[in-house]
């Protein structure tokens, strides 16, 4: 996953809870007379569940949580189908670069110097379009990924809340991102939660299961590069929890 993408996952995760915290403390106790403005700036504070005592620690892989779901599953590969017709179109224009980079290379000592600029500044201009094309379809994909992403993640929250309180809870880390970009430098799989909260999330949602084969993963457009580009496609996010290692 691109830390662009991961980075509004978490943002949005955390003002998911901190509304869903704000909630349970304004239904335990009466709103005060006068309540002070509320700042612009305010970070919304951690989850609680009135009456929870817990004190367990767990771990939750939140980008795995989305797409482990049966509607993250789903609409993702809705997703994927929908961008085939763009991916093709990227392909086509890649496999014309190719052509003309393998004519330039093969044929450029028996062309003349003005049949070989024409060649040159051909290729430079499908460069151009190419990257261009292939830029602005990464970014509607991207945007369409983090929408789907978004609304999950919205859903999830309270049902995570839940399970949280249900089984003595008192703290859950989220462990999307590996040491040392994450804070969890090494974990028990005995303490993570993601397949249960998942569980909980599939149930109350009744989506069913996929019936596709494989671990459903957003599909960008941006597998697909020029000839002699440097530019790298973007990353989709692991199919699997990321399971942490502690330093040397």
């Amino acid at each position: 996953m691109t830390s662009k993408f991961a980075q509004i996952l978490l943002a949005t995760f955390a003002v998911s809870l901190g509304a869903l915290a704000q909630t349970n403390a304004a239904a335990a106790s009466p709103a005060p007379a006068s309540p002070p403005a509320a700042s612009p700036a305010a970070v919304p504070s951690a989850p609680s569940v009135t009456g929870t005592t817990g004190t367990k620690v767990g771990t939750i892989n939140i980008e795995q949580a989305i797409f482990a779901t049966n509607e993250g599953r789903r609409d993702f590969e809705t997703l994927s189908k929908k961008l085939e017709p763009k991916q093709a179109e990227l392909k086509g224009m890649n496999d014309e670069l190719e052509s003309l980079q393998k004519q330039l290379n093969t044929q450029s000592d028996k062309l003349n110097d003005q049949t070989r600029a024409n060649l040159v500044k051909q290729i430079e201009q499908k460069k151009k379009t190419f990257e261009r094309v292939r830029q602005d379809a990464q970014e509607e994909a991207q945007g369409q990924q983090n929408e789907i992403a978004q609304r999950i993640l919205q859903k999830i929250a309270p049902v995570l809340v839940k399970y949280a309180g249900d089984n003595g809870f008192g703290v859950i880390i989220d462990t999307s991102q590996p040491w040392p970009q994450g804070p969890v430098v090494w974990q028990s799989q005995a303490v993570d939660v993601t397949k249960p909260v998942v569980d909980a999330y599939n149930a109350q949602s009744n989506v069913p299961a996929s019936t596709s084969s494989g671990a459903a993963r957003p599909t960008g457009t941006g597998s697909t590069r020029p000839a002699g580009s440097t530019t790298k496609p973007a990353t989709p996010p692991p199919s699997k929890p990321q399971t942490t290692s502690p330093p040397k």
